[in-house]
């Protein structure tokens, strides 16, 4: 491949980026909905769920192994391991959005931050529904040039 070409993101044959929004609890869902508002006004499809870590694995871990999403964004407090779980259980990108429940979000903040080598959690910072929305536009855009064109727009660039 010549050096001035850059290969695209595999976008998994969609037409139409797709993300899934995932949520530990229904006391997440606050962020989980602002989350998908903006993912929506970029044009992304969203999958939205309520699904803990802890409550419903098996429900979970069938959820990520038949998702068509391209990036999954997953909204956790206390001890978060939802967005660990799902990383644990694909190659696609996740990234983890810390709630400030307990010990001012840190808790949740470091669970995120330190997974284990090999299975990354991209993570924002405490509460920062509106870094992951727009890290996930930024990924599902390495393959929809109308979408970085949209981002690009946005940051008036």
């Amino acid at each position: 491949m010549p050096t001035s070409q850059r290969a695209a993101y595999p976008t998994g044959g969609n037409e139409v980026p797709k993300a899934a929004v995932v949520l530990g609890s229904k006391s997440d869902e606050s962020l989980g909905i602002e989350i998908v508002k903006l993912l929506k006004e970029y044009g992304v499809e969203t999958d939205y769920r309520i699904l803990s870590a802890h409550r419903n694995p098996d429900e979970l871990d069938g959820f990520v192994k038949g998702s068509d999403a391209e990036v999954f964004v997953a909204v956790a407090g206390l001890s978060a391991a939802l967005p660990g779980f799902l990383a644990s259980r694909t190659v696609k990108p996740v990234i983890g959005v810390p709630r400030e429940v307990k010990l001012g979000g840190l808790d949740a903040l470091l669970s995120m931050a330190q997974m284990p080598p090999g299975i990354p959690v991209a993570t924002v910072g405490i509460e920062n529904w509106k870094n992951a929305a727009i890290l996930a536009v930024e990924i599902l855009a390495l393959g929809q040039p109308g979408l970085a064109k949209k981002l690009k727009d946005a940051r008036g660039r």
